[in-house]
Formats: C-alpha cells, structure tokens, sequence
C-alpha cells in the first residue's frame, strides 16, 4: 500500500473513532444590525452655482431603495419628481435639472429610504444640499401643530406646507406646495434652507398622500395662519397652527347626487327589510343576577328597536321598586328623538343600590300592521355612591363665564359640557374610568365648539385643555386644579410651601 493511500485510511478511521459522522450544519453567527454607510457622493455634497442632475452615493455594502414617495423629498418641489434607484451598491438619483430655480438652495433628503439588502437596516438619514446659486439660503421656519377641538399637539402624519405668498388661498386645493416639513411626535416641525421670501403657511392632515387639500369630504384636515410669513433665524418665536376638518359642503351637485343616490339606495333596502323582517327591541339591562349592580344611574335606560317605525304607548311602560314593603312608582321621563328614531330613552331620578322593575306591557309598542311586540319585565339593581369616583376641580377666574365651555370625556366620549358659572366645579358619580378635560371659548355663543373655514379666513374656535388624563377610581375623591399654577398660587395663599 503507498504512502498515500495510507494516510487517507488512517484519516478515515481517526475521523469515525472522533465521531466525525455526526455533520451539522455551520451556525449563522451574530444577525448583522449595523446599517449601510455612506463610502463617496458624486458630485460632492454642498455644491454652488451648480445644477445638479444625477447624483451617485456608495455605499460600503449592497443596499436596496424603498418608500420613495414617501421617504425621499426635494425641497424646493418639482413638478417632476426626482428617480431614486439602488444599484448594486449604489444609489442613483436623477433631477430634471431644466425645472431647477437660480438662486435657489436645494436640499434632498432619503429618510430612511436606503436599507442594506439583506437585513433591512436602514442607512442614517441623510441630506444632500446644492445650490444653483453663489450661497445657501440658511434661514428658518419652526413651530407646532395642535389638534384644533383638542387643543393638544397633533402627532398624527401632518405634513406642513409653504405657498409663495404671491399666490391666493386657492392654491392649496389646486397644485403642491413650494416646501414641506413633516411633523414629529410632539406636533414640531422645521423647516431649514429657506430663501428670505414671503409665505402662505398650512397644516395639512392629507388622506391621500397628495400634498394638496382636497377638503373635508376626501378626509383632509387643515390649519392656516392669519397672517403671511418670513422665514428668520432660530432665535425668534415659533408658530402655531390648529388643524381641523372642515364641515363637509354637500351642497354640490355632484354631493347631492351622490347623496340621492345613496338616500334612494337605502329607502329601498329599508323597504324591503320592513316587508319581510319581524320589527323586534332590545333592552340594556342585564337581568341575569339580580344581586349585581347592572345598571349606571348616571345613564338612562334605552329601548332599542330594529327599525325606526315602532308605534309606541308610553302609558304601557312602568317602573316600580319596594320601599319599606310598598310599591313606589316613580315619576320617569320618555326621550324619542330625530336623531336616533328607532330608541326610546327612560330615565327618572335613580336611587342608589335599589332594585327597580320595568315592565313594558302589551300594547307599549306595536309594528305598522298593529301587531304588538311581545311584552317583558326586567329587574335589576342600581349601583350605590361607592361605586363612582367624585372629582373637585379648580377652574382660573378668567374662564368664567357663558363663552366658556368646560367639557368632560370619558374614554373619548363626551360625558359633560356646560358654561362655567364657577371657580370650583364639582363633579359627582363618575364611573371608574379614563377622564380628559378641556375649555372651549364659545365665541359665538351656540354651546358647542365650532371648526374653522379655509376661504372665510374662520380660525376653530380655541381650546384650553387639561393636560393630564385623570384615572377615576370608585370610592375615591380627587382635587384637582385646571392649570398646575394654580394649585401653587392656592398654597402660597394658605402659607404652605409647595413641593
């Protein structure tokens, strides 16, 4: 046997003694987390008198492009947009160097478009900058959105918008904007390499992604400034916007007949569903303990109907409970209004931890053929004080008044809204919840909040919110003051030094 062929056979046999059989496959190591890197930039970054047309970045490994509609902008806009590809390792970008301005700063930024191909980690934001002209506009605009019915920053995807002010109102609905800043998620925005012109400034919610209002019906949102602006340096104020969605203008022909057509759509199905559907009701009452407490006494009772026809007897409906072995009938009120014809509401002046029974006798309610609905009795038990939270709240003087509207959410629903007549309000039998608060200024005195109008130059009427959400515990009692200053001021006045 040759030298060879024996040290192959004695390789094998070392191989199977140290159980070289057993063949796995090789561990992947680390996931790779860093993110691509910038290697050149051709032509060079922060560039004059220059029109750029096609840009090359490299990167130290291969990458991929994506979102670019969305993660990729020039600023100054163009009416055509630039083409961003990837390349194996390479970013390309081309610009219709015809449409650029002269004496204009451009800025293009990737957001977190570039990402290496394999993992998906984003490259670090970057900007690219040239000028067409001999300098760089270095001048600025900064401020915040706030959510003009809550008066809270908006964090939502507001996009803001700069117009030549040379232009009318107009054009926000008719082409895009001159510049765009989004907003972070404190409602902030800024814009940075501006010329030293004069703007229209909005705030726009966009539904569509377009960048150009569509108004309320599309599901825009805007907010505007009274007044033109110029940009500045950092150190001068910023500027607030309020957003809101305007009232929807179905006064249009094509609104209208939209409209009629849906209007007719549904008078026919509901038609035919009355032909051949039986018109029957629910109750809101849980009936299946009576040792519960199952229904809120700060709410009423609803009677629901299947359909908005229901010939009703309120004679028929009854309520009733024991009082020291006797059956009380309390006085109780009936609501059946327009906006929601198919309920009937009963409400009367609940007792705490009582059980009531409501009877709906045969005859409260019959269908349009005079057939009646099956009668029912329900019996339940009321919640007592314990169960809801009690809330003190301190209001500032200079809210006083029927322009003023405090208004009370429960989980985003209104539960409150009335002038505040004065400084202490105090709030009773709140189901354990979420509470937020604010204060509208009722301008135009029709006790409610009102949004603005783009075209009448009308701002939202304002409001002051509360900037905490309150957490309401049952049994428990809670004071607190509207503005933190305030609390402060109350100590001070009481000779204790606040915290």
């Amino acid at each position: 046997m040759s030298t060879l062929a024996s040290r192959f056979l004695l390789l094998i046999l070392l191989c199977m003694s140290a159980g070289c059989a057993n063949i796995t496959a090789p561990t992947g190591g680390k996931k790779d987390i860093i993110p691509p890197k910038r290697v050149s930039i051709d032509p060079g970054d922060s560039l004059l008198n220059t029109r750029v047309k096609r840009i090359e970045i490299h990167f130290n490994e291969y990458i991929t492009v994506g979102d670019v509609s969305k993660e990729v902008s020039l600023s100054p806009i163009l009416s055509i947009q630039p083409t961003v590809t990837g390349k194996g390792k390479t970013v390309i970008v081309k610009i219709t160097d015809s449409l650029l301005e002269d004496n204009t700063t451009y800025r293009l930024s990737f957001g977190k478009s570039v990402k290496d191909l394999h993992e998906g980690n984003p490259a670090v934001p970057y900007t690219y900058t040239f000028s067409t002209g001999s300098y760089f506009d270095s001048l600025q605009l900064h401020g915040k959105v706030l959510n003009a019915a809550t008066g809270l920053p908006d964090s939502g995807n507001i996009t803001v918008e700069l117009y030549s002010a040379s232009e009318s109102d107009s054009a926000v609905v008719r082409h895009k904007p001159k510049y765009i800043a989004k907003t972070d998620a404190s409602g902030a925005f800024t814009f940075k390499g501006l010329p030293k012109r004069t703007f229209r400034i909005y705030a726009l919610k966009d539904a569509n992604d377009n960048l150009i209002y569509d108004g309320a019906v599309s599901g825009d949102q805007i907010g505007f400034a009274d007044n033109t602006v110029i940009p500045f340096d950092t150190s001068q104020a910023s500027i607030n916007l309020r957003i809101f969605g305007e009232i929807a203008d179905t006064g249009t022909k094509k609104a209208t007949d939209t409209a009629g057509k849906t209007k007719s759509g549904l008078a026919g199905r509901a038609k035919k569903a009355s032909n051949s559907d039986k018109l029957t009701y629910s109750v809101n009452i849980d009936t299946s303990n009576i040792e519960k407490r199952t229904v809120d006494i700060t709410r009423h009772i609803t009677v629901t109907f299947s359909r908005n026809n229901a010939i009703l007897n309120t004679d028929k409906v009854t309520l009733s409970y024991d009082s020291a072995g006797a059956k009380v009938t309390p006085k109780i009120s009936f609501v059946h209004d327009t906006l929601h014809p198919n309920e009937l509401r009963i409400n009367t002046n609940w007792l705490e931890n009582t059980v009531y029974t409501l009877r709906l006798i045969k005859g409260f309610a019959k269908d349009t053929n005079n057939v009646d609905l099956v009668p029912s009795k329900y019996t339940f038990r009321t919640a007592e004080d314990d169960d809801y939270g009690k809330i003190q709240m301190h209001l500032p003087t200079k809210y006083m008044g029927s322009q003023y509207l405090l208004k009370v959410m429960m989980n985003g629903d209104s539960l409150y809204q009335k002038p505040v007549m004065d400084t202490i309000v105090n709030m009773t039998r709140l189901k354990p919840c979420k509470y937020s608060f604010r204060i509208i200024v009722d301008a135009n005195h029709n006790g409610k909040w009102d949004p603005g109008d783009l075209f009448k130059k009308i701002q939202p009427e304002e409001v002051i919110p509360y900037t905490e959400v309150m957490t309401v515990k049952a049994g428990f009692e809670y004071n607190t003051d509207f503005e933190p200053k305030q609390q402060e001021n109350r100590l001070k006045d009481r000779g204790v030094k606040p915290k």
